[in-house]
């Protein structure tokens, strides 16, 4: 089985640049602007702060003046760094071997809280309320693990267990709105699941034909990445998703 090799496309809504994910904080149209940080991103703005990471480091930058933004802080923290995932004053960094949780309360000094390791695959993060949910998948550039979605139990942000690990067939990036968790599972396609009981994940539906990097569930209106373009699905029914639109994208 080969791998699809996906190429991220940035998507903007209202000037700002939406990587993945759902987010409580974000606003449009007027006052502060939240950046939705996602699973396979590599940066999320809150506010005035820009957080990206780069194969071994986390980069701070201070953005209240877009002509004249400032790095405030670059900390190493690891190796084959991949994502990132904002909540509250933590991030959670998905690497090629785990996850870390950085504390940035304090934007110039950011601190490691904890680590979850697992073998080598690629891992994208997603958060809500006491778990973290990560896929890891394994390919020519992730190495040999697993194929699956671990629920890791963070109600105890310095020591990170596995609470469950769920089969999958090659998962990318995943998205929540409220108890619904959308996962790209590559060639098996877009999996909906209701997580109302995280121990106890109910698959709702599975759209084989939907090939997807990455999706964005807001508003009951899917917004996801393939390996062709940008779509957009309706899925106020949870059964039945509909195609509202789509913008082709050609790569090289």
């Amino acid at each position: 089985e080969v791998e699809n090799n996906y190429s991220p496309y940035p998507i903007f809504w209202d000037g700002v640049e939406i990587n993945s994910v759902y987010s409580d904080n974000i606003s449009v149209g007027g006052g502060s602007t939240y950046g939705v940080g996602g699973s396979m991103a590599r940066f999320v703005a809150d506010d005035n702060t820009l957080f990206c990471v780069d194969e071994a480091s986390l980069n701070i930058v201070d953005i209240t003046d877009e002509r004249n933004m400032k790095k405030l802080k670059s900390k190493n923290i690891g190796w084959q760094i991949e994502t990132i995932f904002k909540r509250d004053d933590n991030l959670f960094i998905g690497s090629m071997s785990g996850m870390l949780i950085v504390d940035v309360s304090n934007r110039e000094q950011p601190c490691e809280v904890s680590s979850y390791w697992h073998m080598t695959s690629c891992d994208p993060v997603v958060v809500k309320d006491d778990y973290a949910w990560v896929s890891l998948r394994n390919g020519t550039d992730c190495g040999g693990g697993n194929n699956t979605l671990d629920l890791v139990d963070i109600s105890d942000l310095s020591n990170p267990v596995e609470a469950k690990s769920y089969s999958m067939t090659n998962p990318y990036g995943l998205g929540i709105d409220g108890n619904i968790l959308f996962l790209c599972d590559g060639i098996a396609g877009l999996r909906v699941n209701d997580i109302t009981d995280p121990m106890n994940m109910i698959e709702i539906a599975v759209f084989s034909e939907i090939h997807a990097y990455d999706v964005i569930p807001y508003n009951d209106v899917l917004m996801l990445i393939g390996d062709d373009g940008f779509y957009q699905y309706d899925y106020s029914d949870l059964e039945n998703v509909v195609l509202i639109s789509k913008i082709e994208v050609i790569g090289e």
